[in-house]
């Protein structure tokens, strides 16, 4: 069997996405698809967390995170989608053009004034 060789001068990238799951949206009052979502949530009391959909898809982009809603005893992951006006949104893949699924999630909690 072969040993596998080793470049030094070929950087791994071993760094993985942290997986957060959603269990929770904050909606808005907007009607375009790319703008029913403001931001997704997940955790527990006491260690809640609330990240605004802009952020949201660029570190889904990025790699930083996965985000995941359970639905059947399985993690679905959320995708980035686009509108047909070129806005970027979050969804799952099997929810059609709207983010259906997302809009089923009760709301966040309210952050303390």
């Amino acid at each position: 069997m072969a040993r596998p060789t080793h470049n030094k001068n070929v950087k791994q990238n071993l760094t993985f996405a942290t997986r957060l799951e959603v269990n929770c949206i904050s909606r808005s009052d907007r009607p375009d698809l790319h703008e029913r979502i403001k931001a997704i949530g997940g955790g527990f009391p006491g260690h809640l967390w609330v990240h605004l959909q802009e952020l949201a898809i660029r570190w889904i982009e990025d790699g930083t995170f996965e985000y995941y809603v359970e639905k059947g005893g399985d993690a679905v992951y959320l995708i980035v989608a686009v509108s047909q006006e070129g806005q970027k949104y979050l969804k799952m893949p099997d929810d059609g053009e709207e983010p259906n699924h997302l809009l089923r999630l009760p709301d966040c909690p309210r952050s303390r004034p």
